[in-house]
């Protein structure tokens, strides 16, 4: 199973500069690289201080200049936000800037705070049909001359300029929860990325069995990966343990804030919730989180992701965003490599054998 970080500059306070959450990204990476991970992923969030990455082409692009084995994708870009000869034209040229280092996420999005600003009216539905028209729109073009007739694109025959490194372009990975999405994406040759959010190891063994289930289903196509995408935090002990699960449960109560777009934001930032508006959320109690969650020990992380690797994932991503200091994160993310990383080595394996 291979491991990688997934990563965005998120800013707490106003008084965090852009320029230094943009450094500490970088440093974030570079420190992915240098502990052997597979690949660092950033997504696409638009007038959010809670998740900042208007283009992720942008940081990879930049990024690709600060590493040099590491792949670098995108997790992911928001479909409906982009024209399919756009997408294949600039994930291409990014693919060129990082030497064919270039992954693909592309997903149907999830806050309709974004959509009523790039996109007014646009609601899930039309949004997952949207991603549906442009991957196999993105397909046909780097395969060049393409012509689309569909429902939401139209244009004549086509050729993006520049053409991606890798042949056939970059690895696209579907950001994939229900049963149609998980089929779409195997019937179409992507690999998938998974999420439980909050929820625990019973939805992870769920969204593996809706992956195998698409894959059973289509058993003349290869079989694509499977990535899980899951907050993991590592703690030296049971109070720093208890400290990172804090920070989460602070972060995942924002998450919902934002994902209801209930409340006024202002300057990019949401209405701060109150203490007892936290602690009213009975899905982020402290107890239930430290039940579902990848925080803990290193052995405790461990446990959860040899469970992971048991099922069957190809690929574990280190979701590290959590409204925590980065100080924290680098510590936390230097534990996960030095203590967590090791155990699924080969020479991790065969003694365990």
């Amino acid at each position: 199973m291979k491991f990688s970080l997934f990563v965005h500059m998120e800013r707490v306070e106003p008084h965090d500069t852009h320029r230094d959450l943009f450094d500490q990204l970088t440093e974030l990476v570079q420190m992915a690289e240098a502990g052997g991970m597979e690949t660092a992923w950033i997504g696409e969030h638009h007038g959010m201080e809670f998740t900042i990455s208007p283009n992720p082409f942008v940081n990879i692009a930049y990024l690709a200049a600060k590493t040099s084995r590491i792949r670098l994708g995108t997790g992911t870009v928001i479909a409906p936000f982009w024209h399919p000869i756009r997408l294949a034209g600039e994930a291409a040229m990014t693919d060129i800037a990082t030497q064919g280092r270039l992954d693909l996420g592309i997903a149907r999005g999830a806050y309709s705070y974004e959509y009523e600003r790039m996109l007014p009216g646009l609601d899930a539905m039309e949004a997952g049909a949207r991603m549906r028209e442009l991957i196999p729109a993105l397909q046909g073009l780097w395969k060049g001359d393409y012509a689309h007739d569909g429902k939401f694109h139209q244009f004549p025959s086509t050729t993006p300029v520049p053409g991606p490194v890798q042949q056939s372009g970059p690895p696209i990975w579907v950001a994939a929860r229900d049963p149609n999405t998980h089929e779409f994406a195997v019937t179409h040759g992507c690999n998938v990325q998974v999420t439980p959010l909050w929820q625990g190891d019973g939805e992870v063994e769920h969204l593996m069995a809706t992956f195998n289930a698409a894959c059973a289903a289509n058993p003349g196509v290869p079989r694509p990966k499977c990535m899980l995408l899951r907050h993991t935090f590592v703690g030296e002990d049971a109070a720093e343990v208890d400290v990172l699960h804090e920070g989460l449960r602070r972060y995942y109560n924002y998450f919902g804030a934002w994902f209801k777009n209930e409340k006024p934001v202002s300057q990019g930032f949401i209405q701060k919730l109150t203490q007892e508006e936290m602690d009213a959320n009975p899905m982020m109690k402290k107890d239930a989180l430290r039940r579902d969650l990848a925080i803990g020990t290193a052995d405790e992380v461990t446990r959860r992701v040899r469970h992971a690797e048991a099922l069957g994932y190809d690929q574990y991503a280190v979701w590290i965003d959590g409204g925590i200091p980065f100080e924290q994160k680098k510590k936390s993310l230097q534990l996960f490599i030095d203590r967590v990383m090791p155990e699924f080595s080969d020479n991790a394996e065969a003694r365990r054998a």
